[in-house]
């Protein structure tokens, strides 16, 4: 009995000394990339990383048409510094528009930053501007979309693995900490391939967001990806190739700028007016995206539904007020751009037919049917049956003594798919970006001018979707019409 209790000892002790509990399979998962970036010993010691490059940004919802990727921004003079332990980065970079560009052909600065939970900008001023919601979540979890500080941060306590999963050669798993999560891939090495985050876009609504991995080198003793490529969904937004990594370099934040010291960024609560400036026409103006109303003998017309759902709402509401015993039964949507679309939703929501260019047709639908199941919307609470009328060269709409001709703007620089709308009883033209009365770059009034000669309109005032109104003289001027 006494020599068998020795033998159990015996085999415990053995235990004790060399033995232990086999990995699971999420701790393994784990334990290779590390291994394959460099090591637990490498990584832990790392507590900064410096890159330097260029690179290319593309124009998300910006572009000629609604699917296109042919408009990019050349970045130079990129410096990312990510602090890991302290939850930092910032980002400086210079881009250059490569196409013919509404703010100019110029370089612009930027300064992009991160201090624990706060995100911002800093502009050439030196003031710090911080962003709503959802871009400083992106902020954020960009932070994480680098192996070695995604694999850092996983080791940490409290974190979780979770759905471990192979798709092809390549193996997956989920991480979640606080309130972030994020999905790893790796190859069959062990080498991080991509970090994704799912997330929010006011026009695309549930998004991934994903940044893969390419061309690894290693700077003292760990594996850093030397080419970073990041998406919305499909659509390609940022290439960044390192020219230098350095690791363990202080990391400094922007002069007189710290997290801090901003306050949470509260959206302006959308301002509407309502001008007659014509027989059943009224300007809806405010801040720096406007409206028009058309008033019909048995309906009214909105053009445009621009900047954000909540401006859009104002200015749906602003409408019924303005002419309250008719029904708002149609939207003209000029282009596709992001910014002069973000109301869309909301407006099929109100049950208002979309009128747009053909071109835009399947953008609309698809615009129309994304889930917005993070941010639920109007339309996600208020599902009404989609109806979309297109325009090729031109569409008349006409009730009674009102009369709106949309005409496509051929040949525009700035979208192939962009509509202007004519209104012949009071020489009225509507549009928006061709035109900006005001602004001290106009690359594409020469197209408007000529587009408006092409079709021998007689137009008295320009009804800019920016700006104020102007006479037709000052686009000529503009356009260096003699």
């Amino acid at each position: 009995m006494n020599r068998r209790r020795v033998c159990i000892g015996a085999v415990c002790l053995a235990a004790a000394a060399g033995c232990s509990a086999p990995k699971t399979p999420e701790q393994q998962f784990l334990d290779d990339a590390v291994t394959a970036i460099g090591g637990r010993a490498n990584l832990d010691a790392l507590t900064s990383i410096s890159i330097e490059g260029t690179g290319v940004n593309y124009n998300l919802g910006q572009d000629m048409k609604p699917e296109a990727a042919t408009q990019t921004f050349a970045i130079t003079e990129y410096a990312r510094q990510i602090d890991i332990d302290a939850g930092r980065q910032l980002v400086k970079q210079v881009r250059t528009p490569q196409f013919a560009y509404f703010q100019g052909p110029q370089p612009q600065r930027q300064t992009q930053a991160l201090d624990g939970e706060i995100a911002f900008n800093v502009g050439e001023n030196g003031q710090g501007s911080r962003l709503a919601e959802w871009p400083e979540r992106d902020r954020r979890a960009e932070f994480i979309h680098h192996p070695a500080v995604a694999l850092k941060l996983a080791s940490s306590p409290g974190v979780s693995i979770t759905n471990l999963r192979t798709t092809g050669a390549m193996r997956q798993a989920d991480v979640t900490f606080n309130d972030r999560a994020f999905t790893l891939s790796l190859d069959a090495a062990g080498l991080p391939l991509s970090i994704s985050n799912s997330s929010y876009n006011a026009n695309l609504g549930d998004v991934v967001i994903t940044t893969t991995f390419a061309d690894y080198q290693d700077t003292n003793g760990v594996k850093l990806p030397a080419r970073l490529t990041t998406k919305v969904d499909d659509f390609t937004i940022a290439e960044i190739r390192a020219a230098r990594q350095t690791t363990n370099a202080p990391v400094t934040m922007p002069a007189g700028v710290s997290g801090a010291s901003l306050k949470p960024n509260t959206p302006a609560m959308p301002n509407v007016s309502a001008e007659k400036i014509g027989n059943g026409v009224w300007f809806l103006a405010g801040q720096s995206h406007h409206s028009v109303l058309v008033e019909f003998a048995d309906h009214l017309m909105l053009i445009e539904a621009p900047q954000s759902e909540a401006r859009t709402l104002a200015v749906i509401a602003r409408a019924k007020e303005t002419v309250p015993n008719k029904p708002l039964t149609q939207l003209v949507t000029t282009h596709h751009h992001f910014d002069h679309t973000a109301g869309l939703r909301a407006a099929i929501a109100e049950g208002m037919t979309v009128i747009t260019h053909a071109g835009n047709k399947e953008w609309v639908e698809h615009m129309a049917h994304r889930p917005h199941s993070l941010a639920p919307d109007a339309l996600t609470s208020n599902a009404t049956r989609l109806v979309v009328e297109t325009v090729d060269d031109e569409k008349s709409i006409s009730a009674a003594s009102q009369t709106v001709v949309l005409y496509h703007v051929a040949g525009n620089p700035h979208s192939d798919t962009m509509l202007m709308a004519y209104i012949a009883r009071d020489r009225l033209l509507v549009e928006v970006d061709a035109f900006s009365p005001g602004s001290a770059v106009q690359p594409y009034a020469p197209n408007l001018l000529e587009n408006i000669q092409k079709r021998n309109l007689r137009v008295d005032r320009i009804v800019p979707l920016h700006g104020a109104i102007a006479p037709l003289a000052e686009l000529m001027k503009a356009a260096g019409a003699k």
